[in-house]
């Protein structure tokens, strides 16, 4: 008995070595295969009515289907690069020539004129004694700095799109594969999964709709909330148009916040700059028009779908981000979604049991 126990001891130790090693190996590549892995899931269903209409599985359809992601994807990736590349070198060269200008100054200087402000800042200057220190240029030399930093980060910029292609090829090649002998493996996983098929077909519908609603409701979402802000943008005359809407599109999988993370500051901005009508229409744009597309399209799109409440929704798309990068807003609520399903599988087995109780 004693040797018996010993040698499941090694065996386990064994596993556990070889598991973590293996974890270690494809740690690098964990991200491309989480994408591939979501994208493959997302696109399945029209990688089988391209098998119907090819009336073949295997090499062809898999091909096909991965140089139509890479068309879809890469060739609107490539424009929108170079034109946000364009917008932010505009951007900071008309952030410089403010500086220069001494427009900025001014702006700055007409922000002391307003009551609320003054006051403010006449009690910090009561309790810290700030007579001697001039604010705006403390504000304008700080802004300068952060300028330069920005320009000398070019190349460790350069650097991650350099990083963004090659994770996209490792995409590629794991998709090409899921697409080719992804039902094979779904069948497999399915047959060693340790639980009853009931709670097992819970667990994969949950992942399903969370994967689903994620990318395709995050998805629909922010490229309505991206075209309208761009398109405000552009309407009132704000400088770069595009790279605000872009900014827009990815603040929107931000549940609590979002896009008035942009359109609001903006609107401030205008006030400051004395554009009054511009600032109150894109604040009334962002408030009736780019707020209510997410207010009413994401709770029928994702919450709904996803069985979780909009708070805890955004600590683990934010949790899931600070862990994982980018793919932490599909995989922090994925992960929160299973945890869910996992407690309601405890409770019915609870109910049940309870049920079979002899009275």
């Amino acid at each position: 008995m004693k040797r018996e126990l010993i040698s499941l001891i090694i065996v386990l130790a064994l596993a556990f070595l070889c598991f973590y090693l293996f974890y270690k190996i494809l740690l690098p590549f964990l991200q491309p295969l989480l994408w591939a892995v979501f994208l493959a899931l997302v696109l399945f269903p029209t990688h089988r009515r391209l098998q119907r209409l090819l009336r073949r599985g295997g090499f062809l359809p898999a091909m096909v289907m991965t140089v139509l992601v890479t068309l879809v994807i890469v060739l609107p990736f490539s424009f929108l690069m170079v034109s946000l590349g364009q917008d932010a070198g505009d951007a900071y060269h008309a952030f410089e020539e403010m500086i220069k200008t001494g427009r900025l100054r001014a702006a700055l200087e007409q922000t002391k004129d307003f009551p609320v402000l003054k006051q403010i800042l006449n009690r910090f200057d009561q309790t810290f004694n700030l007579s001697s220190l001039d604010p705006i240029d403390f504000i304008l030399k700080n802004l300068r700095q952060i300028s330069a930093v920005l320009l000398s980060q070019s190349s460790k910029i350069l650097k991650g799109v350099s990083g963004f292609l090659i994770a996209f090829f490792f995409t590629l090649l794991a998709l090409y594969y899921l697409f080719k002998d992804g039902e094979r493996l779904f069948d497999y996983l399915k047959g060693i999964l340790p639980i009853p098929p009931r709670e097992r077909d819970l667990l994969i519908d949950r992942f399903r709709e969370m994967v689903n609603a994620t990318i395709f409701g995050g998805l629909f979402i922010g490229l309505i909330q991206g075209l309208l802000g761009g398109l405000a943008f552009w309407v009132l005359g704000i400088p770069a148009p595009l790279l605000w809407g872009t900014a827009m599109a990815l603040f929107s999988f931000i549940p609590l916040g979002g896009t008035a993370l942009i359109w609001i500051p903006t609107a401030v901005i205008l006030f400051i700059q004395g554009a009054l009508a511009k600032g109150i229409i894109l604040l009334v744009i962002g408030v009736f028009i780019i707020s209510s597309v997410d207010n009413f399209l994401r709770p029928l799109i994702v919450g709904a779908k996803t069985h979780i409440h909009p708070l805890l929704l955004f600590f683990t798309v934010i949790g899931g981000i600070q862990a994982f990068g980018m793919i932490g807003v599909i995989t922090g609520p994925l992960i929160a979604s299973l945890c869910l399903a996992l407690i309601e599988i405890y409770l019915r087995g609870g109910q049940s049991a309870g049920s079979s109780d002899p009275k």
